[in-house]
């Protein structure tokens, strides 16, 4: 059995990226997270796919606190009890479960410890779709050649995100997908958006009087971007500077930062994942 996040998982070491704060590391079954506790959220997880090695276990579905960590420095059933929050699995659930029976097994109902979990709205479109599958579309697609993939997946840790039952609702999430290519270590980024389509005194408005109500803040639809890997640093302060410097996804010249450089995706087919594709 694979303990945690293994760097040495591709053909190029892929070291777990450094952590924006003093965050607990906790290792699983073939995935790590690194835990905010002052957010009470993950800021980082991190698994290895062996696409060749996945099996099919049936879900566990019954979400529990991680007994390593105090019950208050995570986010429990009391964030999403009673409102219309999704407990959103960072790593994916069928992402870790391959190997031997026992260690799928194992690795199956560990991702369902509320460390693993981040609020996102129920709501489901193309959008999510997409995102809920760039994992099996760059397994299918990419140059690599041995079906192993590293993810890297948190939400953006925002000051600014808004108040709820005394936690903070993220409103932004990224992906890391790194494999090793024909020409080396390659990687693409993406990004989760469940920001609300308001203006920005009117979302102002409505997170207020949404906290005053004690009721979820405005959230989505959801829209998913191909994005520069230096732009994920940029908004989380992460230490992903070996993914970038691999990044396959390279915005046209003279772009400015920010999300004109943010490529919109509706299908799985305009996801750049090889050399000069984009």
């Amino acid at each position: 059995m694979t303990l945690g996040y293994n760097a040495d998982f591709l053909h190029t070491a892929v070291e777990l990226p450094r952590a924006a704060t003093a965050a607990k590391v906790l290792d699983y079954t073939h995935f790590t997270i690194l835990l905010n506790t002052e957010r009470r959220l993950a800021e980082l997880t991190a698994v290895n796919i062996d696409g060749g090695a996945l099996r099919q276990v049936g879900r566990d579905d019954t979400w529990r606190l991680d007994p390593r960590v105090a019950a208050n420095l995570q986010a429990g059933e009391e964030l999403y009890r009673n409102n219309d929050l999704d407990r959103g699995h960072l790593v994916r659930r069928r992402d870790p479960v391959w190997g031997s029976a026992a260690d799928a097994a194992k690795a199956n109902t560990e991702t369902f410890f509320y460390t693993n979990a981040a609020p996102q709205v129920n709501t489901f479109n193309q959008s999510k779709e997409l995102w809920l599958g760039l994992e099996d579309y760059v397994l299918e697609h990419a140059d690599q050649h041995d079906a192993r993939l590293s993810v890297f997946t948190g939400p953006v840790l925002d000051p600014a995100d808004p108040p709820y039952r005394g936690f903070a609702i993220p409103l932004l999430f990224w992906k890391v997908a790194a494999w090793h290519g024909a020409d080396g270590l390659a990687a693409t980024a993406y990004i989760l958006d469940q920001s609300p389509l308001l203006d920005e005194l009117e979302q102002e408005r409505q997170t207020a009087l949404r906290a005053a109500e004690g009721s979820t803040p405005p959230l989505g639809p959801f829209r998913t971007f191909q994005v520069p890997v230096a732009d994920v640093q940029d908004l989380t302060g992460l230490g992903l500077e070996q993914l970038a410097a691999a990044d396959r996804f390279v915005p046209a010249p003279g772009a400015r930062a920010g999300q004109p450089r943010w490529r919109l995706l509706d299908r799985f087919e305009q996801i750049v994942l090889l050399p000069g594709q984009a």
